[in-house]
């Protein structure tokens, strides 16, 4: 072909072809950033001859009149075909993908050690998290996945071939089986007990399983009756200020930490996926869990939930309401908590001579989402909004308390005065830690804070704020942004 209609001919592909594969990239590798890959395919056409390169190639050695000799299912990307739908490869060899060209730009997640950890110790690892928030992407970044058995029981293939488990999963002894999407098969668990059990008599003490999905009730009863103490369980959130640039702290609040919605190229992009996301839970992902709850009811709880980031538990309040009984509310909340949506924060009962508050705090877990349930798109929608200050009080928790070293018991404080602290972290070693929330960058402590000191005696005080610099406020509290005092938790011993 001449140079002017191979032009045009790779300017029309680029077009049609470039929605189509970034969309299918953030599906199934949402936290790999693909710009690096989409850099190399266009060096790869310029190596295979093209005039001007389709951004869009993926092949080595690929030009434009190959693409033309092969549709869009024939591309070879490693690990992933393209059939009619988007689904992975029969073969579920999506590790290659991340190893061969982007694993490098993949947002490192703090709980890749601790990963790494349990599947030297444990025949089975639960890795739970709320859908999207990379579990997948986590599991196949482990050296232990380098010659994994990745089955994905969404894919019907993979699915179809566990219905009979034993025979098909005693053939592949010697490396680890990751099972995706596990509460799909509820009766696995027993099945995978007898087979641990063979195993571990014979020498393979651990590195058997690494299961991924949902924290239903049900996976959680199942996991527990069937593998007791042969499975670890480790609970994965979205992105945290430890896990990204501490330039973007206030990004990674606005539009929290799920990943496709945290790398969104736009505000507009990741509003659309966090509404997409709600809209998904409600109307699928919840059903096939099990409870039967409309979905504009749960949207409605949900968004109630939202109204009162932060606040006390008033589930009298929440029934009126939803014109249900307060067991039908806290049975939501149950739902709620037990999906990872949803925190509740216990009080914290001191032994001091005061009336204490005996209500949960409630907080929905991601920022992003709280935003979304109110239609705060913008971050100047958020910063006039009344929720911005207990947003940012929920985001400051969720980061600590992903930073605090296992075995940490959390809490907040308040007594029927209103004297409170916002969180209180009961450490290893028998450590007291206080924390006080503040958004702004002059952070002042309230009477009420010194009170609580008084009360609550603990080693160290803390006062969260905005910025970034560390200070002596006086009366023992120090002045600390959100970053350091995660460090600092991350080197606590456990």
């Amino acid at each position: 072909m001449n140079t002017r209609s191979g032009r045009q001919g790779c300017r029309g592909l680029r077009i049609a072809c470039r929605g189509t594969i970034r969309a299918l990239l953030v599906r199934h590798i949402p936290e790999l950033r693909y710009a690096k890959l989409r850099i190399g395919a266009l060096r790869a056409a310029r190596a295979g001859g093209c005039a001007e390169p389709c951004e869009a190639q993926p092949t080595v050695g690929a030009s434009c009149a190959s693409y033309r000799q092969h549709n869009l299912q024939e591309w070879n990307f490693p690990g992933i075909a393209f059939p009619s739908g988007d689904l992975i490869s029969a073969d579920r060899k999506v590790a290659n993908l991340a190893r061969q060209s982007t694993i490098a730009s993949m947002i490192p997640r703090h709980l890749a050690t601790p990963l790494e950890h349990r599947l030297k110790r444990f025949p089975a690892v639960a890795l739970l998290g709320p859908r999207q928030v990379g579990k997948t992407t986590l599991a196949m970044s482990c050296r232990a996945a380098d010659d994994a058995l990745y089955l994905d029981l969404e894919n019907p293939a993979d699915l179809d071939k566990l219905s009979d488990p034993r025979g098909y999963l005693e053939g592949r002894r010697g490396r680890l089986t990751i099972i995706d999407e596990v509460q799909r098969a509820p009766g696995l668990f027993q099945v995978l007990r007898g087979l641990i059990d063979e195993r571990v008599r014979d020498g393979e003490a651990a590195g058997h399983f690494l299961l991924l999905g949902s924290a239903s009730v049900d996976l959680l009863r199942q996991s527990s009756e069937s593998l007791a103490g042969r499975i670890a369980y480790l609970e994965l959130a979205p992105f945290d200020a430890l896990e990204i640039d501490s330039t973007r702290i206030q990004p990674l609040w606005n539009r929290g930490g799920f990943p496709r919605s945290f790398l969104a190229d736009t505000d507009t992009d990741s509003v659309l996926w966090r509404e997409s996301f709600i809209r998904s839970y409600l109307e699928r992902d919840i059903p096939q869990l099990g409870p039967r709850i409309p979905a504009e009811t749960l949207r409605r709880f949900w968004t109630m939930l939202a109204h009162a980031q932060g606040g006390l538990l008033n589930a009298a309040e929440l029934a009126r309401a939803l014109a249900v009984d307060g067991k039908t509310v806290a049975r939501y909340l149950d739902l709620m908590v037990d999906l990872l949506l949803v925190r509740r924060l216990p009080p914290y009962l001191a032994n001091v001579k005061k009336r204490l508050v005996k209500s949960p705090k409630v907080y929905v877990r991601d920022s992003g989402l709280v935003h979304t349930l109110l239609r705060l798109d913008t971050l100047d929608d958020l910063l006039g909004h009344p929720v911005a200050g207990m947003s940012w009080e929920g985001f400051v928790i969720e980061t600590l308390l992903r930073a605090a070293p296992e075995r940490t018991q959390a809490s907040f404080y308040r007594t029927a005065t209103g004297v409170e602290m916002d969180l209180v972290l009961e450490l290893p070693g028998n450590r007291l830690w206080t924390v006080e929330i503040k958004r702004g960058l002059a952070p002042k402590a309230e009477p009420g804070t010194y009170t609580a000191l008084e009360d609550l005696n603990p080693d160290r005080a803390f006062l969260v704020y905005s910025g970034d610099e560390r200070y002596p406020k006086g009366g023992g509290i120090e002045a600390i942004g959100l970053g350091l005092l995660a460090k600092e938790l991350v080197a606590l011993p456990a």
